[in-house]
């Protein structure tokens, strides 16, 4: 399968994307030693066609899982359906799913658009850019239908995991799950689980959602001679995902927990009438040791 990819680069570093899979990242990588700076990308992965075997890509119009098989709007029950075949839930939207389209590229920096009707009419632009090491994505949806829909944004970079990574972040409270990934109480963060100081990331399975988070988080790679500094905007959860014994993490940027469609006062959900837009920024500070 031949995947036509976008070039960037600023002075530091090089970036691929692939906009016909869901708008995703294919490799991020410093241009004077080619260190990945999001997993690598190889040529099998590519050609799979999968965004989650790639970089990173965005999520629209919602992040996670959402059970039930759909959620109450205004107008009406909204029915999902199943979107993938790892997942019993609809998950992670629709826009991963779909091919983007190039609105304008330079060297550092492209736009891609979407216009979806699935499972309900939006559009949406991703905004990529590089400037001196530091890669920023800006996701903004705009609402489309005819009657008022609830909406969610993330965005899910996957990470190299080391033997010594560090990840350094701070949160209130933690979305405890039942074994279907769902949302049943939040709690305080249990020792290994809190990254206020900066920690190893735990041997045993992440999923789960985190709230009271301002925005900052430190990816500390010290083998490898590099820190992420990153920043969200729009933002108030993250998702950490740490699957035992892989060589990747994912650190997702997204502004509802995991079933908000469901959760009491639908935390961190928009309710968006037509012509209304919502929006997350991301920003990746490359930084050497």
């Amino acid at each position: 399968m031949s995947v036509p990819l976008l070039h960037l680069q600023d002075q530091l570093s090089e970036l691929t994307i692939a906009p016909s899979l869901g708008a995703s990242l294919v490799n991020w990588r410093l241009k004077a030693s080619g260190q990945a700076l999001l997993r690598p990308t190889d040529a099998a992965a590519l050609a799979s066609g999968n965004p989650r075997q790639l970089g990173c890509y965005p999520l629209a119009p919602w992040s996670n899982r959402i059970a039930h098989g759909g959620f109450e709007c205004p107008g009406g029950w909204l029915a999902l359906q199943a979107n993938s075949a790892h997942d019993p839930y609809p998950i992670h939207g629709s826009a991963w799913q779909q091919a983007w389209q190039v609105q304008q590229c330079s060297v550092d920096r492209a736009r891609l658009c979407l216009d979806s009707t699935l499972p309900f009419a939006y559009q949406a632009t991703l905004d990529v850019q590089l400037h001196g090491g530091c890669l920023s994505l800006a996701l903004q949806v705009i609402h489309q239908g005819p009657m008022p829909t609830w909406y969610g944004l993330g965005l899910h970079p996957y990470f190299p995991r080391l033997p010594d990574t560090r990840l350094r972040v701070g949160a209130d409270s933690v979305w405890l799950a039942d074994d279907d990934g769902l949302p049943t109480r939040q709690a305080a963060l249990p020792e290994p689980w809190n990254f206020g100081d900066g920690a190893a990331l735990p041997g045993t399975l992440v999923d789960h959602a985190f709230s009271g988070w301002a925005g900052d988080c430190v990816i500390e790679q010290p083998t490898a001679g590099y820190r992420l500094r990153c920043r969200a905007s729009g933002a108030e959860h993250f998702m950490l995902y740490c699957p035992p014994q892989q060589a990747f993490f994912c650190f997702e940027p997204v502004s509802h927990p995991v079933n908000a469609h469901h959760l009491p006062q639908r935390p961190g959900l928009r309710l968006l009438e037509t012509g209304q837009a919502t929006g997350l920024s991301w920003h990746m500070q490359y930084q050497a040791l």
